[in-house]
């Protein structure tokens, strides 16, 4: 996978420009914090959802995704509000969660390609993540946790294809340059998003 990743320029520009913004959430993030118990799990699964919902619904409002990317199999927020329901969520308690109003800008092809990188590559870490919180809090895939292991087996191929599709896509030196601003900014809004929430340590 990784010499094929080498020969996407694009992605070289995503790592390089986002590794220091992915580091510092990642820090943040309290999977691994001993104050992590089934509640503040939920409140952070509420916050994932109130970011992730509005943004996927922006992304399939865009309309910026070539026929040949199913974006449908690939949203997160229902996986998200199942987790939330086996969580102790009711629906109406769901649908009254508080939700992110600044979303990075999804305008043009390199923009959506951007947001899709971050939301992508999250599940990468998801396959540890998940992990951890089935050893610690005994969550998984039936009581709360389907959202961190959300492409089971298929984590790894669903990866390459999005990398392959990535690759597939002609962009000069400035759409590159807007695929990375984008990645960059669903990051911070993620970050500003999950601060207000005071679900980060």
């Amino acid at each position: 996978m990784q010499a094929k990743a080498r020969e996407v320029p694009v992605l070289q520009d995503l790592r390089a420009g986002t590794a220091e913004l992915h580091i510092r959430l990642e820090r943040q993030l309290p999977f691994f914090s001993d104050l992590l118990d089934t509640n503040a799990f939920q409140r952070l699964m509420q916050a994932y959802y109130g970011f992730y919902m509005p943004l996927e619904n922006a992304l399939l409002a865009s309309d910026m995704t070539s026929a040949d990317f199913d974006l449908v199999s690939r949203l997160k927020a229902p996986t998200l509000c199942k987790d939330l329901h086996a969580l102790g969520l009711s629906a109406e308690a769901i649908e009254c969660l508080p939700i992110c109003h600044s979303l990075p800008a999804i305008n043009c092809r390199p923009t959506c390609l951007g947001v899709l990188y971050v939301l992508e590559g999250a599940t990468l870490g998801g396959q540890i993540l998940r992990r951890e919180m089935a050893s610690r809090l005994g969550l998984n895939a039936d009581n709360g946790a389907a959202f961190l292991d959300i492409y089971g087996a298929d984590t790894g191929r669903r990866w390459r294809d999005f990398i392959a599709y990535l690759g597939s896509r002609s962009l000069d030196t400035g759409e590159r340059g807007a695929v990375v601003m984008a990645a960059r900014a669903t990051f911070g809004c993620f970050e500003r998003w999950l601060e207000s929430r005071e679900v980060l340590i």
